[in-house]
């Protein structure tokens, strides 16, 4: 026994007892390191269980189950098909098991899928103890420079897999030390150093020099060439394959250079990524540190790039009138600055994404395919899916698309890595698997060997998480409302008449008569335009290739699990609630999750031929408080507007806040995208919990510079005053819509999102009462509960019972379904207001509260008993429906 190789495994984490144990039983080395991973070795504390261990075969450590996974999913069956369309219990399969290949893909490569057939899950949780060792630091004469060479810790971070583990651990040892001899057997041979492969330079192209002047030997013995990495001889005849490449690049001649290449590249970009992630977070936490005041004060106008759609939830904000919080102003000094800062940190990751992909396997690649495009060693996957998938994950988790659109020197590239991996057999389930996170980090022990001093330990928690074409269909989902909203507003289809005979003999031969109309498009409009293509393109490349590899069953269930944009003509499965509180706030979630955002039909059917008209064109009316407005904008075509619309619905499809406890919903004309209605529910802890009200939204000619027009219609046929900021007439009142004092609508920053956000939390707020300027000093006084009272009262005769009555199109799904999945905790609430109420009458309106001597009538007739009575009649109703 070597105790070279019993070193390898302490360095590895074993103890010397434990290395020495599974060297006995497995000769090979990395059989041994495979075994020990597996926790095969972890009962061994002295010399006397090594017998034990190599007398009787000791039991694998199971694997974490995945929760709602069929007991016999681990069977021969399960795991050769994978999964199968008719057994609902078998949906999904974890992706951690053995698989048949993997000893052959140790010894040289693994040129098939070894996830064939296997649908993932993201249920998966793995804990794993990595090392950690500080690097040896030498210096490199040619290029005078101290590099650090990486420690095998480093090289094997952030690999949760077993499998995995043991092929990173065979090659990092294979090519940190030891001889490769000569391949003809001539005797000689030549001492690989951990130098030549795992130098860590300041740039990566450096790194490729290097590595080019090592890689290719000549023997002292022979004279014969062969490669240092996978000790082959190099032949001057090249494959005879018909896309295989002609030239002869040292860096593509086998497997083993990839697998290197690969892994030192990606490390070096996992860690300038994480260098300049971190100094966003710090500039934020800066910004945000030296804001909060402000923020505090702003009101209204919110900011989603230091919190999110949820960040600004009622309860958080402080008491006192909406939007009057003095005349601050936006601070945009070193806007420009931090926009170039940006640019340039994006061109760097670029750049060095771009000198690594060149060594990504390409069998479509310029000049035809190499070597290692082929052949292609199995630490690739591990590679790309511990290091790339973090930059991608962070990458594709912005919620913005027209941010992605200012740095598409960045995704572009990003779009470039993608579709090259999915064109690959052996790399293309990456696409369709979890990206394992790390969710908890706990120090461990730090023990000291001779060899490697100040070794330290830590367990890692790693849970599953979205995968990268999970990730790009949120994008594209953004990509294809920006394109709606660049189109603009389309024409009305007018059915074409039948044409004479004259005037079909006018049509032909008009070239060159008549000049072609062709539609300019802005430059900024073309840039988004451009980007949101090629997102969508990049989509449906990596679909085509899921089907080729793993084939359309795969694909068909992966679709059925990404999340949608919904259109009017969509089937709507029903939802139930579950037998108990928590499986009714599950159900909620999902389901508005699912249907928050969607396209409809919002126009009045156009009469019929035989009918008389109003003599106009045939320009639609809407049902929609705007419709006048949106008629006149009719086939107008209106640059800015376009583009600020496209990015206003990109925002939208995607983060529209949801909860059990207050969820804001859009519906969008499917021709008419500027023609908007939302409906929002009442927040928890406030007098307008669980209401459903209704806003009609129109992006006017001069959107994005000048504000969206709102219109309140929840009102009881324009009677109700449900606050001090909504008035009976519709009229919304805040300052980012121009029609309340405060800071106001900021041109190209301020969002519609902002404005929903805005009335959800602070307009529909736990003491509206105090939202009247003269008023903002009463809290918790008599006359702040009493019109509470009042509010409530209308809530429930208008926002609850009126809309579940009579529901506003084109809401009557989401307000049926809202009130049954919410039926009996809406039930306890009106008992609970029911309890609460002053016994007065109800006042059109609340403001009469501030009005001292005024007596209303008795609570007996002020009807709210009566309203909770048939609204929870109406719940009832609703629950029973099969």
């Amino acid at each position: 026994m070597m105790e070279g190789e019993v070193q390898q495994l302490v360095e590895m984490g074993a103890t010397p007892i434990q290395a020495r144990a599974a060297l006995r039983q497995y000769k090979d080395v990395m059989q041994a390191a495979e075994r020990f991973f597996e926790g095969k070795f972890d009962h061994i504390k002295g010399e006397e269980d090594i017998s034990m261990a190599l007398s009787n075969e000791a039991k694998r450590r199971p694997r974490p189950v995945t929760p709602g996974e069929d007991e016999d999913m681990g069977s021969d069956d399960a795991q050769d098909e994978g999964y199968d369309d008719d057994d609902d219990g078998g949906d999904y399969m974890d992706y951690d098991s053995d698989y048949d290949t993997k000893h052959d893909a140790v010894k040289g490569v693994a040129d098939v899928d070894p996830y064939s057939g296997i649908f993932f899950s993201k249920d998966r949780r793995e804990e794993v103890i990595e090392v950690e060792e500080e690097p040896e630091v030498i210096l490199v004469p040619e290029i005078n420079e101290r590099v650090k060479l990486m420690t095998q810790g480093q090289w094997m971070k952030g690999c949760p897999e077993g499998g995995e583990q043991s092929f990173l651990f065979g090659l990092y040892s294979e090519l940190s030390h030891g001889e490769c001899k000569c391949p003809n057997s001539c005797g000689a041979s030549v001492k690989r150093r951990k130098s030549d492969f795992f130098s860590i330079f300041s740039e990566f192209s450096t790194y490729i020099g290097q590595l080019r002047k090592v890689v290719r030997q000549t023997c002292q013995g022979c004279r014969s060439e062969f490669c240092l990495a996978c000790g082959e001889s190099i032949s001057v005849d090249k494959i005879k394959r018909p896309t295989a490449a002609t030239d002869d690049n040292p860096l593509f001649h086998c497997s083993t250079l990839q697998g290197v290449i690969l892994g030192v590249g990606l490390s070096m970009l996992e860690q300038l990524f994480s260098e300049q992630n971190q100094d966003v977070l710090e500039s934020r936490e800066y910004k945000a540190r030296s804001t909060k005041r402000r923020k505090m004060d702003v009101g209204p106008d919110y900011d989603d790039e230091d919190g999110g759609p949820f960040s600004n939830i009622h309860g958080q904000i402080k008491k006192g009138g909406t939007g009057y919080a003095g005349d601050q102003k936006e601070d945009n000094s070193g806007q420009l600055e931090a926009q170039a800062a940006q640019r340039a940190k994006d061109e760097k990751i670029a750049h060095l994404l771009y000198g690594i992909r060149v060594y990504l396997p390409n069998l479509h690649r310029e000049g035809g395919g190499q070597t290692s495009d082929y052949l292609v060693h199995p630490t690739a996957l591990a590679h790309l899916r511990r290091r790339f998938n973090y930059v991608c994950s962070t990458l594709l988790r912005n919620d913005s698309l027209a941010d992605m659109s200012d740095r598409a020197v960045l995704y572009f590239e990003l779009l470039e890595w993608l579709e090259t991996i999915s064109n690959h057999e052996a790399l293309a389930s990456m696409m369709a698997m979890p990206i394992m996170v790390i969710v908890s980090t706990r120090a461990g022990v730090k023990r000291s060997v001779s060899s490697t001093p100040g070794l330290r330990e830590r367990t890692i928690v790693y849970e599953g998480s979205s995968g990268p074409r999970e990730l790009l269909e949120a994008i594209a989902i953004q990509a294809q409302a920006a394109l709606k909203g660049l189109e603009g507003i389309k024409p009305t289809d007018v059915l074409p008449e039948e044409l004479t005979e004259e005037q079909k003999r006018m049509t032909v031969n008009t070239k060159g008569k008549s000049k072609e109309v062709t539609i300019e498009v802005s430059d900024e409009n073309q840039k988004l335009l451009d980007f949101c293509r090629r997102i969508l393109a990049t989509v449906n490349a990596i679909d085509r290739s899921l089907r080729d590899t793993k084939g359309d069953a795969f694909v068909d269930r992966l679709h059925a699990s990404l999340p949608k944009i919904l259109t009017s003509s969509s089937t709507h499965v029903r939802v139930d609630a579950g037998p108990t509180e928590e499986s009714a706030q599950k159900a909620y979630v999902e389901w508005a999750t699912r249907v928050r955002f969607e396209y409809c039909d919002l126009s009045i059917p156009v009469p019929d031929k035989d009918e008389p008209n109003d003599g106009e064109n045939h320009t639609p009316h809407y049902k929609f408080f705007y419709n006048n407005e949106a008629r006149m904008l009719a086939n107008s075509d209106i640059p800015k507007r376009s583009l600020a619309i496209a990015k206003e619905l990109a925002i939208l499809t995607t983060n529209l806040p949801v909860a059990w406890n207050s969820s804001i919903f859009l519906r969008v004309d499917e021709t008419r995208v500027d023609i908007i209605k939302a409906l929002i529910t009442g927040p928890e802890g406030t007098p307008y919990y669980n209401g459903c009200y209704l806003f009609d939204i129109f992006l006017g000619p001069s959107y994005n510079q000048s504000p969206p027009s709102v219109k309140y219609m929840t009102t009881n046929g324009g009677k109700f005053r449900f606050n001090p900021n909504l008035y009976a007439d519709g009229k919304v009142c805040l300052s980012l819509l121009g029609t309340w004092t405060g800071p106001g609508w900021v041109s190209g920053k301020s969002t519609l999102l902002q404005v929903l956000i805005s009335i959800q939390s602070m307009i529909l707020c736990d003491e509206p009462y105090l939202n009247e300027p003269g008023w903002a000093s009463s809290g918790g006084s008599p006359q702040s509960h009493a019109y509470s009272s009042n509010v409530r009262r209308m809530v429930v005769k208008t926002a609850m019972l009126g809309n579940l009555k009579n529901p506003p199109e084109p809401f009557s799904d989401i307000i049926h379904t809202h009130f049954r999945l919410k039926a009996k905790s809406i039930a306890s609430q009106l008992d609970e207001w029911l309890s609460q109420d002053d016994s007065k009458a109800t006042s059109p309106d609340g403001g009469g509260y501030n009005m001292p001597g005024k007596v209303e009538a008795g609570g007996s007739n002020n009807g709210l008993k009566k309203d909770v009575d048939e609204l929870k009649a109406i719940l009832s109703k609703l629950e029973d429906v099969a």
